[in-house]
């Protein structure tokens, strides 16, 4: 069993920055893919950027390209999202989850943290 907790969530104003932490607890695997999801009010949940455990892969969506950067330190077992140059469709609760291999589902879901951006 894992165990997942989101942090780093708030209000900022469009154009600003936040960063998501993401601790991991719990029997981990050395193969871990994490990740990074978001749901807004109506909308079905989306992902948004998943890593893979060296650290080497990295994968975004198109919507965060180029402003939000996914990482992670392994000693810490913890995760990050550095979101930059938010926007207000940014807004959402964003949750991580991880899967044992880069093909298996994600098998572990955090409780997501809310973000909100003001234009």
């Amino acid at each position: 069993q894992v165990q997942l907790v989101e942090s780093g969530g708030g209000l900022v104003q469009a154009g600003g920055s936040l960063r998501l932490s993401c601790a991991a607890s719990g029997r981990m695997f050395s193969s871990f893919v994490m990740g990074w999801f978001r749901q807004a009010p109506g909308k079905e949940r989306e992902f948004v950027a998943r890593i893979s455990w060296s650290a080497d892969i990295t994968d975004y969506a198109d919507s965060v390209k180029g402003r939000f950067t996914i990482s992670r330190d392994n000693a810490k077992n913890t995760a990050y999202l550095q979101m930059n140059s938010l926007k207000p469709e940014d807004t959402a609760v964003y949750y991580c989850a991880v899967k044992r291999t880069p093909s298996s589902p994600y098998d572990y879901w955090g409780q997501g943290t809310q973000v909100a951006v003001s234009s």
